[in-house]
């Protein structure tokens, strides 16, 4: 399969242009209604679209101070969050990314699966360092107490 027609590089384009603001259909657009999302903050996966939509949000919230309310779309537009690695390959994606939570250094990737179609079936992300975990969780907790209504 020649990179162009391997179904992560479309993918992975939408994801950005997601988290600048530019997609429509927002998240809704990109992730299957049966994805699952993994965190360094919770050991069981989390299944579903709004579940993952809604870790999705608290993340942005936490890592780039991206408003919740906008599924994280304004991830890349933070003072502090970057995506500073990426590799593609098939239907897998590794994002390495950089920022600051509580004034302490955090790095991580995003791996992403997508199906053959493009939408993402599944969403890890694992962090270091253990500082900035444990900054990550607190703020996590808070912000899906938040979004979850109570």
């Amino acid at each position: 399969m020649n990179a162009a027609a391997e179904p992560i590089h479309g993918c992975i384009e939408r994801w950005h242009r997601h988290t600048r603001g530019d997609l429509d259909g927002g998240l809704d657009a990109m992730l299957h209604e049966d994805c699952v999302f993994l965190s360094p903050i919770v050991f069981t996966p989390q299944r579903g679209r709004e579940i993952t939509k809604m870790y999705l949000r608290a993340a942005g919230s936490t890592l780039a101070d991206a408003d919740p309310s906008e599924d994280g779309a304004t991830l890349e537009a933070s003072s502090t969050f970057r995506y500073t690695t990426e590799i593609r390959q098939g239907h897998h994606a590794m994002l390495e990314f950089e920022t600051e939570v509580e004034g302490k250094y955090a790095n991580g990737v995003d791996i992403i699966t997508c199906d053959d179609d493009g939408m993402i079936v599944e969403f890890k992300v694992m962090m270091r360092p253990l500082q900035a975990i444990n900054a990550v969780h607190a703020q996590m907790k808070t912000m899906l107490e938040q979004l979850a209504g109570g």
